[in-house]
């Protein structure tokens, strides 16, 4: 069993990808339209363009988005991601790439779990903790 992040980002997906995937080092794997949808009642009038479903990996974790409703107003609350990173060089070039444009909520430094752990959010609104397994 396993647990997937589905993220809605409601008309602004493509940007959002286009951040997640150099931010991240990482590649779009799937993308399908509302256009592209077999069943064309599903389109919100006007969108076909936008996004119905996407996903690309971090790690080993697979994390999918879409537009959604196409709403314009993307709300991310109540969680963050977590992202275990292999060195602190990493985690600080990918905890950089996530701040720009954000929040930094806690700056990368040791604490009494990790040689490197900061918290951000990012510039769509959603939270990150990044850090290095000691």
């Amino acid at each position: 069993m396993q647990v997937q992040p589905y993220l809605f980002f409601e008309g602004r997906s493509e940007e959002a990808l286009a951040f997640y995937t150099k931010a991240l080092e990482t590649k779009v794997d799937e993308l399908m339209r509302y256009g592209d949808s077999p069943e064309q009642g599903m389109t919100p009038p006007g969108n076909e363009n936008k996004v119905m479903h996407s996903s690309f990996k971090v790690g080993g974790t697979i994390v999918m988005l879409s537009d959604g409703n196409c709403s314009g107003q993307p709300k991310f609350a109540g969680f963050s991601l977590a992202v275990d990173l292999p060195d602190e060089a990493t985690t600080r070039r990918m905890f950089d790439a996530l701040a720009a444009g954000g929040q930094v909520t806690m700056p990368l430094g040791k604490t009494f779990w990790s040689p490197c752990f900061g918290m951000l959010t990012d510039r769509f609104g959603v939270g990150w903790m990044l850090m290095v397994s000691q």
